[in-house]
């Protein structure tokens, strides 16, 4: 069944749309303080689509993100009394837990590493700020978690060009259904 390939032709169109590093930006800012879905959905497919564009985009994406960042810890600094209901019924409470026992251990590398990985980044933003983190070392690690990140997927994406985007199309579809099956065997694993 060939579900993936439409979304790919489709997020391929719009990566080239000449809106698409409005739209890249105002995904990481949304992203790094309360959107769910990370930027490297629109940044991979930009960078793929033009390589030579690649650095501008990850560089427009770390700056945003980092902004975002801001915007998060001015939520948890200011507004966490206001969210924190939300933030209990939503499913991100557990992590946000994780979040604050990882800053009371490591500072700093807690926002770098959330800054890097696919932990969702927006939670450590919400807890440095409810937590009162200095600012320089809360940019200090976004700015090299969040660099380290975009780079390196818009490096990827840059190197592999056109080769890569016609081997991505050709295989997309399986590599859908393997990331389906692998989300589903973690989650029988989990459950």
């Amino acid at each position: 069944m060939r579900i993936f390939s439409p979304l790919y032709r489709w997020t391929m169109k719009w990566s080239r749309h000449p809106r698409a590093p409005w739209f890249l930006g105002m995904l990481s800012f949304a992203e790094s303080s309360f959107f769910p879905i990370p930027q490297d959905v629109m940044l991979a497919p930009m960078c793929l689509a033009n390589p030579k564009r690649a650095w501008w985009y990850a560089l427009l994406t770390t700056a945003t993100s980092i902004l975002g960042g801001l915007f998060g810890y001015l939520i948890g600094f200011y507004a966490f009394s206001w969210i924190e209901p939300f933030l209990r019924a939503s499913h991100y409470w557990v992590s946000y837990q994780t979040a604050v026992g990882w800053f009371e251990t490591w500072g700093f590398w807690a926002v770098f590493i959330a800054g890097f990985s696919p932990i969702p980044y927006k939670v450590f933003t919400i807890a440095a700020g409810a937590m009162s983190m200095a600012m320089l070392p809360f940019v200090l690690a976004s700015v090299i978690g969040r660099g380290l990140r975009f780079f390196f997927v818009a490096g990827m994406m840059a190197w592999g060009g056109e080769k890569m985007e016609a081997a991505l199309h050709r295989y997309v579809d399986r590599l859908g259904w393997a990331t389906v099956a692998l989300a589903g065997a973690c989650l029988l694993v989990y459950l």
